[in-house]
């Protein structure tokens, strides 16, 4: 869990995705029409990922791993969190206050 947290913190937007996950290049592409720039860490070509997964499904509490997003260093959730953020227009406020895009 350590390890996933660090990650988490290491740039304003910090995405935990898998290669083969559709709806995490959705996520992704979600988050770099506002203009943010994720760090993103495939958890598929980790050498540790495995155990990272295994974390995130703690974290997550569901089966589904990724996307696991951080916005400002702080865990947000997966991809229905992150939709609706979105929905609710809540998401470009939070991705400016992490200064993950500028006015």
């Amino acid at each position: 869990m350590d390890m996933v947290m660090k990650l988490g913190a290491e740039s304003p937007v910090v995405i935990l995705s898998k290669s083969t996950c559709c709806i995490s290049h959705s996520i992704e592409t979600l988050i770099r029409g506002f203009g943010a720039n994720p760090t993103v860490y495939e958890l598929d070509k980790l050498s540790n990922g495995k155990e990272m997964e295994k974390a995130l499904i703690e974290l997550l509490g569901c089966k589904s791993s990724v996307p696991a997003v951080f916005i400002g260093e702080e865990f947000v959730g997966g991809s229905n969190e992150i939709i609706s953020l979105n929905v609710r227009g809540k998401l470009k406020n939070l991705l400016l206050k992490a200064n993950a895009i500028w006015i």
